[in-house]
């Protein structure tokens, strides 16, 4: 994939693209539509503007420069254009311009661009963003910006902030904007970024994927994040061959004039690595105090409650709380892994009108309704810590709060601590897809399920909620994450099982070639080293 000399001009969206990722700005402009995927988390950055502005304004903005002229509180759809550092040509399309005082054209008055911020607090992206939006509108109402409004949903409230738009950050922005332009002139796109954890969001994620996959990219490997990628590269391991080649003792010595911590982390990436390249798992060597199988707990359980919370990160409402109850047959064994018609779904949607009080007992029943040797199980730490804290909040006792915290099993935790998998990430997608199990919703994630909600939801009120398929879609996709998480505990189940009897405390055979690779503490000298 190459580009073609070009003058066109940077818009707004191109220097936002290019602040998350330089790569993604070339592809912008010059990178294949149809090898795009639609990801959700523009259409919920957009849902969440709306809103955000729907709780700002009094009334309906206005369109176009007709509305600017006849002084409209608030106006929308105005194309700004102007001219940057060496005549760089610039466009922006800020989502909607306010009224505020000072002179412009148009009168004894002017305007002023607003934006939605997503998150908790400003970010550069933010702040240039609007200083191209203010420094082109200063041009076009031919009068001074010298302040944006930055608007946020928090706490139930509208939080509002003042950007001052000053010298600083226009010079910023000047030195930004030719470097902007000089890679989209780029004749090839720019190298992939060095922590790749945020391209789930990124809509070219599918192409950037297949090239990491084809460089040994070390971003593919899990536990490598930028910095330590750096340190690797340093060291002249470029690809994930040569990590996985790499002898691991003296990589932790090369390693740890960076930190104990790089230190203490090497050989299991070099394990990762081998694990990754050669497409198996590898069982863990078992600690002290560990116990040999994945999950005791289902050793003489009758049954076990599946877990799985879907949120609203941005309003920290835990909205859908999801359990699957499975039970062994009257064999007293356990069903498929990848059956879709397994156990009893219950779906408990916690509607904030009804009270957190409420959602409590509703919990706490369907909790008491099972034995309590039943564990529940969960995948990540989000459904410990959300259930745990709702239970302290509404007074449950330190007794209650104890046996709660037994029954909570984390099958991620589980599985780090027994199992090197071949795949690039232990989220739940990543490695229930390499066990073979689909969602049946085809392209929905998590952000999918969260556009679906807000649709649904509407204005937060009865009348305003949408049609019932909306909401049976979220109820599918988290039954599907429930039985994506049995996948998982039914094949650390089946994994157990294969375990030979103990004879003395001996090590299995792939548990001695993996602690070959990574040392036991307990055959390890000073502090304990993965």
């Amino acid at each position: 994939m190459s580009a073609e000399p070009s003058n066109q001009l940077v818009t707004d969206r191109l220097l936002r693209s290019w602040l998350r990722c330089r790569r993604r700005a070339w592809l912008d402009r010059h990178g294949d539509p149809d090898q795009r995927i639609w990801s959700a988390h523009r259409a919920l950055q957009l849902d969440h503007q709306q809103r955000c502005f729907v709780s700002l304004l009094e009334q309906q903005p206005l369109a176009g420069e007709a509305a600017c002229a006849d002084g409209a509180p608030a106006v929308v759809g105005v194309r700004l254009r102007g001219r940057g550092p060496a005549g760089l040509a610039l466009e922006a399309h800020p989502p909607l311009l306010r009224r505020s005082s000072g002179e412009s054209r148009w009168g004894a008055y002017a305007y002023e661009p607003v934006m939605a911020r997503q998150g908790r607090r400003l970010t550069r992206e933010h702040r240039l963003v609007m200083g191209l939006w203010g420094q082109l509108l200063s041009g076009w109402q031919q009068g001074p910006v010298s302040h944006g409004l930055v608007v946020a949903t928090g706490s139930g409230r509208l939080e509002r902030e003042r950007l001052v738009l000053g010298d600083g950050l226009l010079r910023q922005l000047d030195e930004a904007l030719p470097k902007v332009a000089a890679d989209l002139e780029r004749p090839k796109p720019p190298a992939l970024v060095s922590d790749r954890k945020k391209c789930v969001l990124c809509s070219w994620r599918g192409l950037c994927d297949q090239e990491a996959a084809v460089q040994g990219h070390l971003s593919e490997v899990s536990g490598i994040g930028a910095k330590r990628r750096e340190l690797l590269l340093e060291l002249g391991l470029s690809q994930l061959g040569a990590l996985a080649a790499a002898d691991p003792e003296v990589l932790a010595d090369a390693l740890e004039v960076h930190g104990e911590q790089h230190r203490e982390v090497a050989a299991r990436l070099v394990a990762q690595a081998s694990v990754q390249q050669r497409g198996e798992p590898l069982r863990l060597p078992v600690e002290p105090g560990q116990a040999a199988t994945a999950l005791p707990e289902l050793a003489t359980a009758s049954g076990m409650l599946v877990y799985d919370i879907e949120s609203d990160p941005d309003a920290r409402d835990d909205f859908l709380h999801g359990f699957l109850r499975i039970e062994r047959d009257a064999a007293g064994h356990w069903p498929a892994g990848l059956a879709t018609d397994i156990g009893c779904y219950r779906p408990l949607l916690a509607l904030q009108e009804h009270g957190e009080a409420r959602l409590w007992q509703r919990l706490r029943r369907l909790l008491a309704a099972t034995p309590p040797d039943w564990p529940l199980l969960h995948y990540g730490e989000t459904e410990s810590i959300a259930l745990v804290r709702l239970a302290h909040r509404q007074g449950a006792s330190e007794r209650e709060l104890a046996a709660l915290r037994r029954r909570l099993v984390d099958l991620h935790q589980r599985l780090r601590q027994h199992w090197l998998l071949p795949v690039n990430s232990y989220g739940l997608k990543a490695v229930a897809g390499w066990l073979g199990f689909a969602w049946s919703q085809k392209g929905v994630d998590g952000a999918r399920c969260l556009l679906w909600w807000r649709q649904w939801r509407g204005d937060g009120t009865p009348a305003g909620r949408g049609s019932l398929h909306g909401l049976r879609r979220i109820f599918r996709y988290n039954h599907d994450d429930c039985l994506a998480t049995w996948a998982v505990a039914r094949w650390l189940l089946d994994q157990d099982a294969a375990l030979p009897a103990p004879t003395g405390g001996a090590t299995t055979p792939m548990g001695s070639e993996i602690s070959r690779v990574i040392p036991s503490p307990a055959s390890s000298s000073g502090s304990a080293r993965a």
